[in-house]
């Protein structure tokens, strides 16, 4: 016989109705995405993606009590000893703001980002850190008693090094969380890098494009640092200017304000945008295509654009650019990685720049068209904090920086010009990238 719903773990449970928001997630793509019920759809969906994600959340919560509240309170002589209830309040705050932090997007957007969603990111992070830490440090503490049985040592069984453990998880935590903080509250840097192009016309010698990706407008990136990208944007006098995803999370009626910066935009052959996944995240991309053409910002939507010189209007290059690869997933018709599209009336007589936003996608393009002359992504962040690092590492063929591919192609990964929610950056830093394109 099934077990009894009340004889099952908490953690059971916990997978069991994040299965359960998993199936209706499915039902409602199916049946009310699209056009079938608008404005129904669209946020009922998000708000089940928040659940999901919460749900999961919550073995990692019971995990991270278990290590620093219950754990540290049995070391002491009375587990129940009032001097334990601030500490307790402290975590149980802490873990409340992290899952806070997914429900941002949808009730706490505005022009600026709002403290309490500022104050949930970076307990979001810190939780990050701090289940990895405390995860390691267990498994070595596990790793070296395995090692003293083997040896025929006596282990004793004392609370001090659970303790020593969980202390040195949250002192690691701590200092890398006001690390991670400080960083990213910085300037993104600018990084200028050289990219020949054999096939460069003469007049198009040293073309200049700046590349912004995943600035991440919506809870806690507002007008304020939008307007100073713009800023550094334009002291560089780029030719052009591409934006490669992930400009926003949320919808054009709760952002259109904080763009406004985007209008002072200055390049002298124009900007140009792809989507990214978190566009269709928004499930608002129509609109956001709108908003950027009346800002002069052309969206590339699986389409190219000849690049003429200004000293010869007979050479060109062709600039492409396709959605993001997760369209088609997220049932938005019309959309969808399309290369061949994207690439029509592009030939290996004009050098070709593509813009894509994975570099999953830049893969998928190389091994269809191995022509391309550079590809232009994001979507990693560099890792944006430790330890997803390791996994934006591991699960994308290119991570980031300059890689060279073959003998004539280029890809360039940009590791972000702001942040994904989380305002932390470790072993990262948000750019903004200058790429000279040079005929030898």
């Amino acid at each position: 016989m099934p077990p009894r719903l009340g004889a099952l773990s908490l953690e059971a449970k916990v997978v069991a109705a994040a299965g359960l928001v998993l199936l209706s997630m499915l039902l409602t793509r199916k049946y009310l995405g699209g056009s079938r019920l608008p404005g129904v759809g669209k946020p009922f969906f998000r708000l089940q993606v928040t659940l999901f994600v919460n749900l999961l959340m919550l073995i990692g919560s019971r995990y991270i009590w278990k290590h620093t509240v219950t754990a540290l309170c049995r070391s002491t002589a009375d587990p129940y000893s009032p001097s334990c209830i601030p500490w307790k309040i402290a975590v149980f705050v802490f873990l409340s703001l992290a899952h806070f932090s997914f429900f941002t997007p949808i009730f706490l957007v505005a022009e600026e980002p709002y403290l309490i969603s500022l104050a949930a990111y970076v307990c979001l992070g810190a939780y990050v850190i701090l289940l990895f830490f405390l995860f390691v440090f267990g498994c070595m503490q596990e790793s070296y008693a395995l090692v003293q049985r083997a040896r025929g040592s006596f282990v004793p069984k004392t609370s001090k090094p659970v303790v020593v453990k969980s202390v040195a998880a949250i002192a690691v935590t701590a200092a890398l969380s006001v690390t991670g903080f400080l960083n990213a509250a910085q300037p993104p840097t600018v990084r200028s890098v050289a990219i020949p192009v054999p096939s460069l016309p003469p007049s198009l010698n040293k073309l200049k494009l700046v590349l912004l990706s995943d600035v991440h407008l919506g809870p806690t990136v507002g007008k304020t640092k939008m307007a100073m990208l713009v800023r550094m944007v334009n002291a560089l006098k780029p030719d052009i200017i591409v934006i490669v995803g992930d400009l926003t999370d949320s919808e054009v009626s709760t952002l259109k304000t904080a763009t406004e910066p985007l209008r002072e935009l200055n390049s002298e052959l124009g900007t140009y945008f792809v989507t990214g996944n978190h566009e269709y995240y928004t499930s608002d991309v129509d609109n956001w295509f709108k908003l950027l053409e009346s800002m002069n910002i052309h969206p590339l939507h699986n389409e190219n654009m000849k690049i003429t010189g200004l000293r010869n209007s007979q050479d060109w290059l062709c600039l492409a650019g396709v959605d993001d690869i997760e369209a088609n997933a997220l049932g938005h018709a019309g959309h969808g990685m399309d290369l061949e599209k994207a690439l029509n009336g592009c030939s290996q007589d004009h050098p070709i720049v593509l813009l894509a936003h994975q570099p999953l996608a830049a893969k998928w393009a190389l091994q269809s068209r191995p022509d391309i002359d550079l590809i232009l992504s994001g979507h990693t962040h560099g890792g944006q904090i430790f330890p997803l690092t390791i996994f934006a590492y591991l699960f994308n063929p290119f991570f980031s920086g300059l890689y060279e591919v073959g003998q004539k192609t280029f890809v360039y990964v940009s590791p972000g010009t702001v942040y994904y929610g989380i305002p932390m950056r470790l072993l990262s830093r948000a750019e903004i990238t200058e790429i000279v394109l040079q005929s030898h």
